[in-house]
């Protein structure tokens, strides 16, 4: 068959309006979700800047301050927005599955609910809680992206599944400043398969929703940029042994996580939690502060200072710095408060290289610390690939692109043998289907207003008491 002549294929292409309208549409709101994201970014700062500020003039302040603004925060959102809580990345992959009426997927992702994660992260963040916003960056964007669905012209190519993959990949990119993470985020997390990825316009919204974030903070890495010195063949046991102890812890805070946010674990605590959330997340809000005031205040808060004195070879941390964030982390999650896990992974994983560095009498501290810091969050993730582009990307040089792909691939593999997805359990678990049911079907192709038909699904579990109107909390 004869290709058509130039003219007519430029006739053809400029006089479609539903295709340029579309097109324009989608980068609109990318860049308002990107938007989205500078004033998560923006207002959890401040956030944090206040708590430490308080903290500064009494250092026992969080023994009062954190619990009561962790129970103020999970009864607000509990009681007006349950779907905000938690991370805000099973959120959106419950969203995404099949067979969602559009009702259904306006709980997990709305403009609505964006605004209550923006503020419900702030106010985890005032608390000194041990929570990210990567994670609520990804609902928040995909929210914004998702609405857009609203101003499509009829029979249009793109549908809410392509708009909420793109919105939740351009959180990632503008919360880290890592458009190719954003971009491996979405066909590793939130798409699973090859054949679902997004089209070239939705990829290109995910770079201009992580444009946003550069116009407004410049183009600087989220811990900076990563000196690293040349490498040898000494580095290959230490950093073997970090990519071992990053896998299997941080396999094993996914699956805590997962037994405990799902209620698979029927202890004492859980029926608590299940009884009187309010007040166990003040009691969570307790013990983390009483570990913050114990470790000096480091534990307390998403963890960016510890792990960028870290990397800049100032390492102000104690020996039990890595436990008692584990610790910390773990119940900022549990407690029901929105926040993610990206930003403590990435402390906890730093902490681990550094732990290495000194045991093993190294000189190559930082690039054991990078090394921890793929690991853990490749473990606790099961995302290699985007741990290791997000943490490749604040590498000074391309000395360690093999090492972190390595270290990334091997921790998740360990992970892998402690236990299932984090994100796609929890999924699962907001919407009572069986453990594994969500992201193994084919995304609709419905219009933006209509639902596929859902596939057919063994008998969902009742559902767990722990939440209301069907939602969970979540970790990020």
């Amino acid at each position: 068959m004869s290709e058509r002549p130039i003219p007519e294929a430029l006739r053809e292409e400029l006089s479609d309006w539903r295709r340029w309208a579309a097109r324009a549409v989608v980068l609109v709101f990318a860049a308002l979700s990107g938007l989205s994201v500078v004033a998560l970014t923006w207002l959890g700062e401040e956030a944090l800047a206040l708590f430490y500020a308080l903290q500064a003039r009494a250092w026992c302040s969080p023994l009062l301050w954190t619990p009561l603004c962790t129970a103020l925060v999970v009864w607000a959102i509990r009681r007006w927005c349950p779907a905000a809580g938690g991370s805000g990345i099973p959120q959106v992959l419950a969203a995404m599955e099949p067979g969602q009426s559009p009702h259904d997927r306006r709980r997990f992702v709305s403009l609505s609910m964006s605004l209550a994660k923006i503020l419900g992260t702030a106010g985890s963040l005032v608390a000194g809680l041990t929570v990210g916003r990567e994670g609520p960056s990804v609902q928040v964007a995909a929210g914004v992206m998702h609405h857009a669905r609203r101003w499509l012209p009829d029979r249009t190519a793109i549908n809410e599944h392509g708009l909420m993959v793109a919105g939740g990949a351009a959180g990632v990119a503008a919360a880290f400043n890592t458009p190719l993470g954003g971009v491996m985020f979405a066909i590793e997390e939130l798409t699973r398969r090859p054949e679902q990825r997004s089209s070239g316009l939705l990829m290109a919204a995910i770079v201009l929703a992580g444009l946003m974030g550069v116009s407004v903070y410049g183009n600087n890495a989220y811990f900076g940029v990563i000196q690293v010195p040349s490498l040898s063949w000494s580095l290959f046991l230490p950093g073997l042994l970090v990519a071992l102890l990053s896998g299997l812890a941080g396999g094993l805070f996914s699956r805590l996580l997962i037994r405990s946010l799902t209620g698979m674990s029927n202890d004492r605590f859980s029926q608590w939690r299940r009884r009187f959330p309010v007040r166990f997340a003040a009691g969570c809000g307790f013990v983390v502060a009483v570990i913050g005031v114990v470790s000096h205040g480091a534990t307390l808060g998403s963890g960016y200072q510890p792990t960028r004195l870290l990397l800049e070879g100032h390492d102000t941390t104690s020996a039990l710095y890595v436990p008692l964030r584990f610790i910390s982390s773990w119940l900022s999650a549990w407690s029901g408060a929105p926040g993610g896990i990206f930003a403590p992974c990435l402390a906890i994983g730093a902490g681990i290289g550094s732990d290495i560095a000194t045991w093993t009498g190294h000189p190559a501290a930082t690039a054991l610390i990078a090394l921890g810091m793929v690991g853990f969050l490749a473990a606790a993730t099961q995302t290699p690939i985007t741990a290791f582009i997000i943490v490749m990307e604040m590498v000074d040089g391309h000395t360690m692109v093999l090492s972190l792909m390595a270290c990334a691939l091997l921790a998740s593999g360990v992970s892998r043998l402690l236990g299932p997805s984090l994100y796609t359990q929890l999924a699962a678990h907001m919407l009572g289907l069986p453990s594994g049911a969500v992201g193994h079907g084919a995304p609709t192709t419905a219009g933006p207003d209509t639902a596929a038909t859902p596939p057919q699904q063994p008998p969902a579990p009742p559902p767990d008491p722990v939440s209301d109107k069907a939602s969970r909390s979540a970790p990020q």
